[in-house]
């Protein structure tokens, strides 16, 4: 009991990737302390979570594990050994995958890492354009002679005149062109955020594109032999090999809860913060609602937070913020989306590359929609993802049709029956299926706050992170956390960060909040 009470509590709101990671790297490198997580929904894993309906597994967005990091490498590779025999669809279509030397058997073990090969495509006019772009003959063909000459020059105007970056929109014109950007890139932005790319910051682009280019497109056609050999300067956009969990990113994320339950923390699922109480510059405690619906206060001498940002400034009590921050904090925006899965017989959309399928479906594990008569983004594939999140792999496909918008809209408040109606009358204009698939089962998942928004109050944010820092035991870790649409990896890495600064390592609290500013890594969404 006295160790326990010599210990120092931290508090760590969100068990998704960033509040996890600071609890396993907390307890795995430090007796000193007493980790409380507290999480307002009833699973872990937040946005990379699974959700299992029917004995059919859906990924939440997709999530490619891929990182330039070594201790998150090792960090997800400690928890889920890579795989080191074929899987199921491996021995199927005889194929030989990276494996691992004494690496377990996704046959026969649960607890492993995949190996898969990223494929990922636009549907465009009804064709397939490879994502990221590349200049191939099948390129030129579907384009047509016309349209590529028209891609040519108007990229190659890009390059002599630049337009200042002051958008999204001439950030990715600089970048590609303006009809391959309208192409392209246009469309697709304006469905994911709401607004068009012209109202929407270009840190959004520096962050997720980054150096990607036609250029860089160019250089990887020419050079591939190297790229393959040699990741170590590749553009992210440009990596064609991930690691996945057999079952998807929510198994991983159970993995390290049941861990850091074994080392001592707790969890409170279904708890959802109230306030923060602040005295003198320092956090005392904070003020929850349970899941029977009681407040309860928990004293802390550290707080880590994955909340999102303006939640976490809205919510501190006792010195409470001045009016600018709560400006602020209230104009920071979110996009939300909804993910229609769709269990079917068959797709009417053939296999036309050369990679081998189980029953010849599409190798993608990404389909982008560029169609302006639908409202859907993305299609999501989950066969291609991991063959263990298909009951009958062999004789259903699993889609995951994506449609972003606003939480509490007319979309996000639409019933799951009308969700998949609009999503199978939609699949039917592109021609992705005909009238005689056979729909076999369907769910709907809403995700709120999936994607940290840069327009409203964005540019002023500094005025929350000024004051977030100026309370020296609050620590600012992952996606909604920092307002950064990171990436998985990015968001382990600030939890990470966050550790080495509280056991005063050689790392600052600026350090945590420049993970994922450099300006070449990303992964383009």
């Amino acid at each position: 009991m006295s160790d326990k009470v010599n210990k120092k509590s931290v508090v760590i709101i969100g068990a998704g990737p960033a509040g996890l990671s600071c609890a396993y790297k907390l307890l795995e490198e430090s007796t000193e302390f007493e980790v409380n997580i507290i999480e307002e929904s009833s699973f872990v894993g937040g946005i990379s979570r699974t959700e299992v309906h029917n004995g059919n597994r859906m990924d939440m967005g997709g999530h490619r594990f891929f990182t330039k990091d070594k201790s998150v490498e090792e960090f997800w590779n400690k928890i889920l050994p890579p795989q080191g025999k074929p899987a199921f669809d491996d021995l199927i279509l005889n194929r030989t995958p990276l494996l691992c030397t004494d690496g377990p058997d996704p046959e026969i073990e649960d607890r492993v890492m995949l190996h898969r090969k990223r494929i990922s495509r636009i549907y465009y006019g009804n064709h397939f354009f490879d994502y990221p772009l590349s200049l191939k003959i099948s390129t030129i063909f579907n384009l047509g002679i016309i349209t590529t000459i028209k891609v040519g020059f108007s990229y190659l105007y890009s390059c002599i005149f630049k337009r200042g970056e002051t958008n999204l929109e001439n950030f990715y014109i600089n970048r590609f062109g303006k009809k391959l950007y309208q192409m392209f890139f246009e469309d697709y932005t304006q469905k994911l955020w709401g607004i068009h790319p012209s109202s929407i910051s270009s840190d959004w682009g520096a962050q997720r594109v980054k150096g990607l280019s036609i250029r860089k497109i160019l250089t990887s056609m020419l050079f591939g032999w190297i790229k393959n050999h040699n990741t170590k300067n590749q553009e992210t956009s440009l990596i064609e090999n991930f690691s996945y969990p057999k079952y998807g990113p929510g198994q991983l994320w159970s993995e390290v809860l049941s861990h850091v339950q074994k080392k001592g923390a707790t969890i409170k699922f279904n708890c959802q913060v109230r306030g923060v109480v602040v005295k003198n510059s320092k956090v005392e405690s904070v003020i929850c609602k349970n899941d029977r619906g009681e407040e309860i206060k928990i004293p802390t001498d550290i707080l880590i937070s994955s909340m999102p940002l303006s939640t976490l400034a809205l919510s501190i009590q006792n010195e409470v913020p001045n009016d600018r921050v709560i400006q602020v904090a209230k104009g920071l925006k979110f996009r939300s989306f909804i993910t229609v899965g769709l269990l079917l017989s068959k797709l009417k959309l053939k296999n036309n590359s050369q990679i081998k399928t189980i029953s010849d479906i599409p190798p993608d594990c990404w389909i982008y929609i560029q169609d302006r008569r639908v409202k859907m983004g993305r299609i999501q594939i989950f066969n291609n993802w991991s063959c263990y999140l298909v009951k009958d792999v062999k004789n259903t496909v699993w889609l995951g049709l994506e449609y972003f918008c606003n939480e509490g809209d007319e979309f996000w408040n639409k019933t799951d029956i009308e969700l998949k109606n609009i999503a199978l009358s939609e699949l039917k204009l592109m021609d992705i299926i005909d009238e005689d698939s056979l729909i076999l089962d369907y769910c709907c998942s809403r995700v709120a706050k999936a994607y940290p928004a840069y327009f409203g109050t964005y540019k002023d944010i500094d005025v929350i992170i000024n004051y977030i820092n100026s309370i020296n035991n609050i620590y600012c870790v992952g996606r909604n956390g920092q307002h950064r649409y990171n990436n998985m990896d990015h968001s382990v890495l600030t939890a990470f960060r966050c550790v080495d600064h509280i056991l005063n390592r050689d790392v600052t609290r600026d350090d945590i909040w420049k993970v994922n500013t450099e300006k070449v890594y990303h992964e383009s969404t």
